[in-house]
């Protein structure tokens, strides 16, 4: 058996309980993929997109929905290390990857305000880009369920609203393209040891900027996040799940408002009706 072969055998056998079968849950219950549909999958590098990309071909192969994929990384600048990682583990893994490239690290190195907002907003642009050219109507993302419950922290914490990373949204700026996120029901615990287990390593950070300063880690908002639910889950170890659960289920009879397409309205409009 090659290695790429046991690499997809542990998706379905190892970790069938906790990545396979969550994917699969995602996929129907939020109906992200569909008959006749053409999915560009994006990959950064990391372990999670990678991880995407073999749960895509699986479902590809197996499943019962007939539908088009194509794996995609745009390289932003990375330095030369970095980008053969990436080609190294396409080959290994056995993904038929298209890498093109991008000016965007260049453009963004001397910015001085929110440098990584603008990046973040070019690759995205860069991204749908290329579906539109690959004729796509979805773009899949690597985000999991950790992604989830730390957006809605943060949204909460220094945003001041409740909102989260949804599993599927219509683009607003390309029309007739979706993006979707498979992995949405996936916990990172059970990516980091899927990799771990079959000996994969893969880039963690490649930013250019990051590489280049002092950056802590340590001090992001993302980070310190994470760890505050870390430190909840000693005493209350389904607070992650609590989280999402809470988002499904919003009690709209005790909230003091909601807010839908940028409209607000206050619980007194009908608090006497």
């Amino acid at each position: 058996m090659e290695k790429y072969q046991e690499i997809e055998r542990s998706i379905i056998k190892k970790y069938r309980k906790d990545i396979w079968s969550k994917f699969i849950k995602a996929v129907i219950d939020f109906e992200l993929v569909q008959e006749n549909d053409k999915i560009m999958v994006c990959i950064s590098g990391g372990k999670d997109s990678f991880l995407l990309a073999k749960c895509m071909q699986e479902l590809k192969k197996h499943g019962k929905v007939n539908f088009d994929v194509f794996y995609v990384c745009m390289n932003p600048g990375y330095n030369e290390k970095n980008k053969e990682l990436i080609l190294s583990n396409a080959k290994l893994l056995n993904v038929d990857l298209e890498m093109f490239e991008s000016d965007i690290f260049d453009i963004v190195k001397d910015v001085d305000k929110s440098p990584c907002y603008l990046c973040a907003r070019m690759r995205r642009g860069c991204l749908y880009n290329k579906a539109k050219e690959l004729g796509c109507n979805k773009i899949a993302l690597g985000h999991h369920f950790d992604d989830v419950i730390e957006t809605t922290l943060l949204s909460m914490f220094y945003g001041a609203e409740i909102k989260t990373m949804m599993p599927k949204l219509h683009s607003e700026n390309f029309e007739g393209l979706e993006l979707i996120r498979p992995l949405y029901l996936v916990n990172e615990e059970a990516i980091i040891s899927w990799a771990k287990t079959n000996e994969l390593t893969f880039l963690n950070c490649a930013c250019r900027f990051t590489e280049q300063t002092e950056f802590d880690d340590e001090t992001s908002k993302r980070k310190e996040v994470k760890n505050l639910i870390k430190e909840l889950k000693k005493s209350n170890p389904n607070v992650d799940y609590n989280i999402y659960k809470a988002l499904d289920n919003v009690n709209l009879n005790c909230v003091v408002g909601t807010k839908r397409n940028g409209e607000y309205e206050s619980f007194l409009k009908n608090y006497d009706k």
